[in-house]
């Protein structure tokens, strides 16, 4: 027996038992090494990743768009733009460097987006156009990090009366919980285009038409529906009738008509070429304003004039005109309509030819945002 009173095969055992450990602890090491490695190459693999990311995103911030610098004219001058429009169509990193990078624009969209109507609800904005890119009423939702913008489908069947591909102009009015949607389209045999209306609970859609025919259909056509409440809570609605543009109080519900239409204005000034369409009309320091489209809408003579009413129902008084017009690689500018920010600002959406692609096919209707003051009750955009 040894000193310590083990025997040979205890000392044995335990001679054993230490080199196992000993082992045990060489392989513990050897695997705490191996995933550090692992943890070292992925962090150096994510590191060259977000490198690659921020290249690109930085690249594309300093790209000027198709749509960028582009400068309206308005009655009072150039419009330069100052000030970077709300997240309509775009947001989140490249938004924001490019801001940086190129300041203000009213380029929102730079796609087609025809007669636009933007909705605010809450802290988000939504864009509605007329069909486009096989969407009958398509809108602007913006998604992801990077604040990428894409159409897609608010209105995704058409009732029966109605034939596919011509459904125009289209706008939303919230009532309750519910958001009513206003747009032209054009009866199965007919060669004109109507109004008609449909319902969501989401701004997103999906909206319904449950309609068996058009709300309004005069001989001559009905077009471009935008409606305008007043500050007592009153909705009416706007659009082309004919040949004129006219109004008319809608029910509570915002779901159809009452009362009867408005003549508010007609084509009599040299510079509408016999046209006037596109109305909308929007209340500020106490006054209506009624702005609207004039001319040929495929070309670059196509502007936007205003008038000052007394109430939705008129009298209406036009102003000198064009107020906007076509101006540095931007024509024909159209559709207006107005949104409010969530600070109260005013602001006017409208499409555009740019750099001198009037007309389809060769040309698309960029979406553009400008913001809007008034200097002695007189507009004007920036």
């Amino acid at each position: 027996m040894s000193p310590t009173g083990a025997t040979g095969k205890d000392l044995g055992v335990a001679t054993t038992r230490v080199r196992a450990g000993g082992g045990g602890t060489r392989r513990s090491r050897s695997t705490e090494a191996t995933r550090a490695r692992a943890v070292r190459i992925v962090a150096l693999v994510a590191a060259l990743v977000l490198l690659v990311v921020a290249v690109v995103v930085i690249v594309q911030a300093q790209q000027t768009a198709p749509c960028d610098n582009v400068h309206f004219r308005s009655s009072a001058g150039p419009v330069n733009p100052s000030s970077q429009p709300p997240p309509i169509g775009s947001n989140g990193i490249v938004r924001d460097l490019r801001q940086f990078f190129q300041g203000g624009s009213a380029a929102v969209f730079c796609n087609d987006f025809p007669d636009p109507f933007v909705l605010r609800n809450g802290s988000s904005y939504y864009a509605y156009a007329t069909d486009t890119a096989g969407y009958n009423i398509p809108v602007l939702a913006t998604h992801g990090l990077f604040g990428s913008g894409g159409r897609r489908e608010a209105l995704p069947s058409l009732p029966a009366w109605a034939e596919p591909g011509w459904t125009w102009a289209p706008s939303v009015l919230p009532r309750g919980q519910t958001f009513v949607l206003y747009y032209a389209a054009r009866p199965r045999g007919l060669n004109r285009e109507c109004l008609s209306i449909a319902v969501a609970s989401n701004p997103l859609g999906p909206f319904v038409d449950g309609s068996s025919g058009p709300a309004v259909c005069p001989p001559g056509g009905a077009i471009d529906p935008s409606p305008v409440v007043t500050p007592s809570g009153q909705a009416f609605l706007v659009w082309k009738n004919d040949d004129a543009i006219v109004s008319q109080p809608l029910a509570p519900d915002g779901r159809s008509l009452v009362g009867s239409p408005s003549r508010l204005l007609v084509a009599d000034q040299p510079w509408e070429g016999g046209v006037v369409e596109g109305p909308s009309m929007v209340f500020a320091g106490g006054r209506y304003y009624l702005f609207y489209s004039a001319n040929q809408w495929s070309s670059a003579n196509y502007a936007i004039g205003y008038a000052v009413c007394g109430s939705p129902s008129g009298p209406c008084a036009k102003q000198p005109g064009p107020w906007l017009a076509s101006g540095d690689n931007v024509e024909g500018p159209g559709g207006p309509e107005f949104f409010t920010d969530t600070t109260g600002q005013l602001w006017m959406t409208l499409h555009a030819w740019v750099h001198h692609r009037v007309g389809y096919p060769q040309g698309a209707r960029d979406l553009f945002v400008l913001k809007i003051g008034f200097v002695n009750g007189v507009p004007v955009p920036t």
